[in-house]
């Protein structure tokens, strides 16, 4: 056991209040702990940011001759999770230069202070190492980690680079293949492959961590251990040659995994510049370059994601009433088409038992094994053994009664979406279930409230809306009705969070906050085909823009017959703002169904799922052009790429202006993780209410009217929109311009 100097004994006075706290034990080994909750992240804001304190001491520990080593190490189990994302979200461009916090210069205190210093420095790594983390770590002269550690540095998800030397030292200690995949692909490695890349010098029990940390410090010092700088490495990254034919492959690689955006290709010309002129040239190339990489869209949309993500678990008035979440023992779904057994197998998969109703035994069976072929598809990526697949199969069974659902914590309906079965299912679940059982429903577009309405016991009718296949699709939507309880909707975020879904909590409404919001996206392309434009010409231009597909790959995709059903639903509910078009009815009386069939927008060979072009299609075209009669025929309406751009998404951004307006969501954030998550929205956008806000709301109403004059309601701005334009305020404003706060 390490003792402290007298002299240090009574240190914790002066070190309380402080970020970064030292300690010197009469080993001679300076403990450095970072004490920045919830992640010690690393703030470079002045006197009381981690950064300067950190420098501070480093620099104090190697003036005094009582130091002989210094050991960093993370507070409450964990190391760092990198730079503090809430302040590089506040850096702006401003003129030729950027408001980037410098307080200290990276280069100057990693390079010199830390790697260059006096003294050895070890880091003693628990928990996690990320991001600007891990290039803490990674500038000392060694690295000792825990179990469970995670090792990374993601900084592309928040579209910038590694910014405090990652680029150039990740390279010298694991290899340039391996330093470039774990930096292009963000994912964290765990210590025992660290250990054997060589990131990590020894992985040791959590309790052994900072003694082991203060002996190998100790030994560095005495020479018992190689003194290693990182950036002087040279015997992982190979030749010159070798390295560029990487570099090379990596560009190739970035450029099929990431659109419309610069930073990927920036991260590789530092980690070249380092491979080319050395260490400390790929260091300052990266800190040269990282101020406008931090002010720019790209990084401002990634962060808001980022936010979004994060905060959709946060509800006022429900995660902080008190409440806690039931445990969901058992969990019921009714229906074993695409749906439910997609829902089934995401309980499944995350050791949440399910029992599967179905009509008959021939469906029943058919859901029972559609979920044994999504299982083996998601174990696969693990390589999976018939043991594994047969111990997620145990937890699910199957039956054809009502009876069984007696002792279930939730049922979840999935069937077809027709309101007077899905009432009759929620009136006899009342019979079955007891009393405390959640009745959820998985309908897309239905008013819950209408699915309710003969239920007597409202407080437990709750959506529980997944997107399709239900068990890959990362977004649930959680839909209240006004008489739903707190406690319920508390329940199913619990139940998110356990089945690895990011909610966001809605209120019932057509369509809800996802396929409402982007209705007048599909209704759009079709206006266009009729102004004269081609949906591949559509779908490309869409597709240039960051979403996955355009809309008539889409309707492909999930059936053409669906897009028509939910056009009625939609017709019904907004009439004063849709714009219907007769050409998937006339592309549904030639079975026309898209994947399924082979053939819909686009053709498809027997077993693909890739878009071929139908000549045919154009037959169709013509008739519906006819038949609408928005133009004189033969006559095609000039409109640029740009403007299709502007004419698929200012009506969806206008609905979202309607959505926050009626308080369906609690904060515009939801919007932009469920477009992003539920649509495939472009996360560098930042989502759709974001992207709105980054065009400007004045532009998007001044569009609207003028098309809306030329082309129909469909582009008629909402009363939200306008009062937002005028009032010069934003779309994440409207909700509490309206109301002061989102109600539940």
């Amino acid at each position: 056991m390490v003792t402290l100097h007298r002299e240090w004994s009574l240190f914790g006075i002066f070190n309380m209040g402080r970020v970064v706290q030292m300690e010197v034990g009469e080993d001679g080994v300076a403990l450095l702990t970072l004490n920045k909750p919830p992640v010690n992240s690393l703030d470079n804001s002045g006197p009381d940011s981690v950064m300067y304190q950190l420098k501070e001491l480093i620099c104090e520990a190697h003036s005094r001759p009582d130091v002989k080593a210094i050991v960093i190490r993370g507070a409450n189990g964990k190391f760092s999770g990198g730079a503090d994302i809430g302040s590089l979200q506040k850096v702006k461009q401003v003129g030729q230069s950027t408001t980037f916090p410098t307080h200290i210069r990276g280069s100057n205190f990693f390079n010199d202070i830390i790697e260059g210093g006096s003294k050895p420095i070890v880091a003693a790594i628990e928990g996690f190492a990320l991001g600007g983390g891990l290039e803490l770590a990674m500038a000392c002269h060694g690295r000792i980690a825990a179990p469970k550690t995670q090792l990374g540095l993601p900084e592309l998800t928040l579209g910038i680079i590694p910014g405090l030397g990652g680029t150039a030292r990740l390279p010298r200690l694991v290899g340039l293949t391996k330093a470039v995949d774990m930096m292009l692909t963000s994912k964290p490695i765990m210590p025992e492959e660290a250990k054997k890349l060589g990131l990590v010098d020894a992985v040791v029990p959590v309790q052994q961590l900072v003694p082991a940390a203060r002996k190998f410090a100790l030994d560095i010092a005495s020479g018992k251990q190689a003194w290693r700088k990182s950036l002087s490495l040279t015997d992982r990254i190979g030749s010159q040659e070798e390295s560029l034919k990487v570099l090379k492959q990596a560009r190739a690689r970035a450029q099929k995994a990431y659109r419309n955006v610069p930073h990927p290709f920036v991260m590789l010309d530092c980690i070249e510049a380092g491979i080319k002129n050395g260490g400390v040239a790929g260091t300052l190339k990266e800190e040269e370059v990282s101020p406008g990489l931090t002010a720019s869209p790209t990084a401002k949309g990634l962060m808001n994601i980022f936010f979004a993500q994060r905060s959709a678990f946060k509800i006022q008035g429900i995660t902080d009433s008190g409440l806690k979440p039931h445990q969901m023992k058992s969990v019921a779904v009714i229906g074993g088409g695409l749906m439910g057994s997609g829902i089934a197998t995401a309980l499944a998969l995350n050791s949440v038992p399910v029992v599967l109703k179905e009509v008959n035994e021939e469906f029943l069976q058919a859901g029972l094994q559609r979920i044994e072929a999504n299982v083996k598809a998601r174990l696969a990526r693990g390589a999976p053994n018939q043991e594994k697949v047969q111990k997620v199969m145990s937890l699910v069974r199957g039956t054809l009664d009502y009876a069984d659902f007696s002792d279930v914590d939730m049922v979840i309906e999935a069937v077809i979406e027709s309101v007077p079965l899905k009432q009759q299912i929620f009136a006899d679940l009342e019979k079955y279930c007891k009393p405390t059982c959640l009745l959820a429903s998985n309908t897309s577009t239905i008013d819950l409230g209408v699915i309710g309405k003969n239920t007597k016991s409202q407080d437990r009718v709750i959506g529980a809306h997944f997107f399709s296949p239900a068990h890959v699709m990362p977004l649930l939507e959680i839909v209240r009705t006004h008489d739903t309880s707190k406690q319920a909707i508390q329940d199913m975020l619990a139940l998110a969070k356990t089945i690895k879904k990011v909610p966001v909590v809605v209120r019932s409404c057509v369509g809800f906050a996802v396929n409402r919001v982007f209705f007048r996206y599909f209704q759009a392309g079709h206006l266009l085909v009729h102004l004269g434009l081609h949906p591949y010409r559509i779908d490309a231009v869409i597709k240039a823009f960051g979403m996955p597909m355009g809309p008539f790959r889409l309707a492909d995709l999930t059936g053409i017959q669906i897009g028509q059903a939910t056009s009625g639903i939609y017709k019904e509910a907004f009439s004063d703002r849709v714009y219907l078009s007769n050409l998937n009815e006339l592309l549904l009386k030639d079975n026309r169904v898209g994947e399924r069939t082979g053939k819909g927008y686009y053709n498809y060979s027997k077993g693909s799922r890739v878009e071929q072009p139908a000549p045919e299609l154009e037959s169709y075209l013509v008739k519906s052009r006819q038949a609408a009669r928005l133009i004189p025929e033969g006559k095609v309406v000039d409109v640029s790429d740009e403007e299709i751009v502007e004419m698929i998404f200012y009506g969806v951004v206008d609905e979202a202006a309607r959505v926050l307006d009626e308080d369906v969501v609690v904060r515009s954030s939801d919007l932009d993780i469920a477009s992003v998550l539920g649509m495939g929205f472009p996360a560098y956008r930042g989502g759709v209410a974001f992207w709105g806000d980054s065009v400007g709301v004045e532009r998007i109403y001044s569009k609207l009217k003028h098309w809306s004059s030329l082309y129909g309601p469909l582009y008629k701005p909402s009363a939200a929109l306008e009062r937002a334009a005028h009032g010069k305020y934003s779309l994440s404003q409207i909700i509490e311009k309206r109301s002061g706060a989102s109600r539940l």
